[in-house]
């Protein structure tokens, strides 16, 4: 049969066949974690969904089908494989529709939840929910507290006034990294500053590495160095943390005994120094009202500043604006020369000492800075043959000029005598700094986990016993937020005593950061009903860490973040054993509407999985969602491209229907190439190069096809159907079924490919002259270093090239090219 005869009479009935095939598999529990642990093991994790009522959607379908097929393909490899699904409950999205029609959010969510869970079988997604767990339930979250109080003993979180991220809309604090261009993460909204009284996490402990019981343990920088993970995720990690190191200077005020110590990672550039700025919240300030000539000014930019988050105050777009300190000037510690003092709020005072060196020449704020204001600037550092500009800053390397004894050195020299000057003339320090501030955790909201926390008026503040776990929410409360958590109302949640002193206290009104939730997730579906423990340590020593996680990019500085946290302070007070919790991960990318924008309500482009599957068949969605391109690009949705990877299917249905063959030489060769592409595609998520080999195979087997039957023998054609299961499952058991196999294909084990049939019988050899491309022959695949120089030498096109020439060497790499030296 050739495929100009293909046409829609092979149609197979998708809906009956995935129907019977979801049933069968959970009346059997085929997806069952293995319980062998002498076996190796993968662990294979999703990052679990929020459930929305809006239900699954394409991402979720590319980024689950993706997992799906690595699982399934692991357990054929013989591994052990664990792959739970769950749901990420809590949250603002629950709570805002709750405040909207009245209905409990628990009630939302679990009707989320079924749905969810409805759609994912409808996939035919292996997943074992037996193991599930949802972050809303008082069986989860009471180990949310748990770990709560672990940080609370050890040091690691604390209850400090701050200035903190606050989103009118959400009526609740952000963390710095939910904030977005000045906007809330979640609703879009405008969000301001605020002092308030905040729970922290003392993530800041665990940037380097540390030490506990004589044991080192890899902190957030130089574990990423220990796993593979994109390098654009690791370098946004690295970014976030913002390590650098430089020098803090001391510059005299006035030319007095008071210093202004500003930090700098570019010490090199210090005679370039033309003023100094300090933050608007610099703690100086307040004692220099009196000698500050135009304070009010400054007070009113200071009131202005306030009203801004960090996020927008160091936008590198924004106008740069600051208030000269009149009455005031600094003296340079190297130059000594006399600069101007400004107050900018591009300078915070929660980096370095919060003052800096302004050095317009060699900094693009400052460069900004300077030309509005009018203030000097001056090159000390030049690129290898360059000259002074004022029309940009240089920022890089070179040599200094203009820079008293250091001149002539270059930058990186130049900072080393610069700061062993300032050190041992007392008027500076060598300094390590970090972007990444403590990960604040206290939310004002009613939808999440209550602190552990009881304040007592005699015994101050006191952690809740573990006895008394978990602290439930209450149900007598009003959602609509005020700014205050809804807890701070609840009668009978605030009626409590004082676990010391049996008197009468209240509790912590305040829940925490969703993400405290998600955090530690991956360690529970261990042993998830463990009433007892987190998990059972021998459960955590088997199955963790994470082998492989998949899930989106924007959880970068987020999530994965703050999931590396925790691991790193299980591990270094005993809980778990290792230090990283996901050994490889890899991003899906955004699926667009078939319009090529991003999907959305609004714009009508929503691709709705469910009407797919219906249409199509769970397989034919699967396949295309991994066919559309390299799994971590940006694709746009093509309903006709789904249609295409339906007939593909249908022409493999053809094929199943009958097994009857004899093995053609040149089919079989390709069947085992195939066997070898899919299964390192799968190891390495190349899935639609995978699908593209599968169907070339399919193809030809109807292309070669005969009275006789197919070109490949009922042994052959079972591998075949082996290789397709990971991708249509349940297409894959309906054929296995009907060619007598009376257990599932998902219990046969992968096939090995036959390397001898592998290779290929002739090949292109390249021909290179010193190195330069000048013939490609066709060759036996098997020639050797003799017969490729002989063949060569004999080619009309390399004659020329060696005539009158003395060969000197050749190298010869098998069955690819042969390079001839000549002089």
């Amino acid at each position: 049969m050739h495929r100009s005869d293909w046409n829609y009479k092979y149609m197979y009935d998708h809906q009956a066949i995935e129907k019977k095939w979801q049933a069968r598999w959970k009346k059997e529990r085929a997806h069952a974690t293995g319980t062998d642990q002498t076996k190796p093991k993968r662990y294979v994790l999703d990052m679990f969904p929020y459930p929305s009522g809006a239900g699954l959607h394409a991402g979720h379908v590319e980024s689950y089908t993706a997992t799906d097929i690595y699982a399934r393909y692991s357990r054929a490899r013989g591994y052990n494989v664990l792959r739970p699904q769950g749901f990420d409950a809590f949250g603002l999205p629950a709570e805002n529709y709750a405040i909207k029609t009245g209905i409990h959010p628990a009630k939302t969510t679990r009707e989320a939840v079924a749905t969810f869970t409805r759609q994912i079988d409808s996939l035919g997604l292996s997943y074992d929910w037996e193991r599930s767990v949802t972050t809303s339930e008082p069986e989860y979250y009471r180990w949310t507290q748990w770990i709560f109080l672990l940080l609370y003993k050890k040091g690691l979180a604390y209850k400090k006034k701050a200035k903190v991220n606050w989103c009118d809309g959400c009526q609740t604090v952000l963390a710095n990294e939910q904030v977005d261009n000045g906007q809330c993460d979640r609703c879009v909204g405008v969000v301001v500053q605020k002092d308030l009284e905040q729970w922290f996490f003392k993530i800041t402990d665990f940037i380097e590495d540390c030490e506990e019981g004589g044991n080192i343990f890899k902190g957030l920088l130089s574990g990423l160095e220990d796993i593979d993970w994109p390098s654009s995720t690791k370098a946004a990690q690295r970014n976030w943390i913002g390590r650098s190191e430089g020098v803090e200077a001391d510059f005299s005020v006035n030319g007095g005994q008071e210093k202004v110590r500003v930090f700098t990672t570019r010490v090199d550039t210090i005679f370039g120094c033309t003023y100094i700025v300090l933050a608007p919240e610099h703690p100086l300030l307040e004692s220099w009202k009196d000698r500050i000539s135009n304070w009010s000014e400054l007070e009113s930019y200071r009131a202005a500043t306030r009203a801004k988050t960090d996020m927008q105050r160091t936008d590198l777009n924004k106008d740069k604006t600051g208030v000269r300190l009149e009455g005031l000037s600094a003296l340079n510690p190297l130059s000594g020369e006399s600069v101007p003092l400004y107050v900018a709020d591009y300078v915070l005072a929660s980096y370095g000492t919060g003052a800096v060196m302004a050095v317009p020449a060699h900094d693009e704020r400052d460069l900004i800075f300077a030309k509005k204001y009018n203030l000097p600037i001056r090159t000390v550092v030049l690129p290898a043959g360059g000259s002074p500009t004022e029309a940009e800053a240089f920022t890089g390397e070179g040599q200094l000029i203009d820079s008293g004894s250091f001149t002539g050195l270059d930058s990186a020299a130049a900072r080393q005598a610069m700061a062993d000057h300032l050190v041992q003339a007392g008027s500076g320090s060598r300094k390590l700094n970090y972007r990444l501030r403590d990960w604040l955790v206290s939310r004002q909201r009613y939808w999440g986990a209550p602190i552990p926390i009881i304040y007592c008026p005699v015994c101050g503040t006191v952690p809740v016993p573990e006895k008394d776990l978990p602290v439930l929410l209450p149900t007598d409360v009003d959602f609509r937020p005020t700014g205050e958590s809804p807890l701070k109302y609840s009668a009978s949640f605030q009626t409590v005593v004082c676990p010391n002193c049996g008197g009468a206290a209240k509790r912590e009104s305040d829940t925490m950061d969703t993400f405290v939730c998600s955090s530690w997730y991956y360690l529970r579906y261990a042993d998830p009903g463990n009433k007892d423990a987190l998990a059972d340590p021998q459960a955590l020593a088997y199955w963790l860490p994470v082998d492989v996680y998949v899930g989106g990019a924007e959880h970068s500085v987020l999530h994965l973040l703050y999931a590396r946290f925790f691991a790193k302070v299980l591990q270094k007070y005993g809980q778990i054993s290792f230090n990283e919790p996901f050994l490889k991960l890899r991003h899906q990318g955004i699926i667009l509407g078939e319009d090529g924008n991003k999907m959305s309500k609004s714009k009508g482009n929503v691709v709705n999985p469910d009407e797919f599957v219906e249409k199509s068949g769970a397989d034919s969605l699967r396949i295309y969602e991994m066919f559309m391109g390299p799994l971590e690009d940006m694709k746009p949705w093509n309903s006709q491209g789904i249609v295409g990877v339906r007939r593909f299917l249908e022409k493999v249905s053809v094929v199943g229907d009958n097994f009857s063959g004899q093995d053609d030489k040149k089919v079989r060769s390709l069947l085992h190439k195939t066997i070898k592409k899919v299964g390192e595609d799968i190891e390495e998520f190349r899935y639609n190069t995978a699908i593209s080999a599968l169907m070339i195979l399919i193809n030809s087997l109807h292309e070669a096809r005969t009275e006789a039957g197919w070109p490949l023998a009922p042994a052959s054609m079972e591998k075949l159907f082996i290789i397709l299961a990971p991708f249509a499952p349940h297409l894959a058991e309906e054929i296995w079924e009907k060619s007598g196999h009376t257990e599932s294909i998902f219990k046969s084990a992968w096939p090995e490919y036959d390397q001898s049939l592998i290779k290929d019988e002739m090949i292109n050899l390249v021909i290179q002259i010193n190195g330069k491309l000048r013939a490609t022959l066709e060759a036996p695949a098997d020639i050797s270093e003799t017969q490729a120089l002989e063949l060569a030498r004999g080619s009309e096109s390399i004659k020329k090239w060696l005539a009158e020439k003395e060969v000197i060497k050749h190298i010869f790499v098998p069955e690819r090219l042969l390079n001839i030296i000549v002089k």
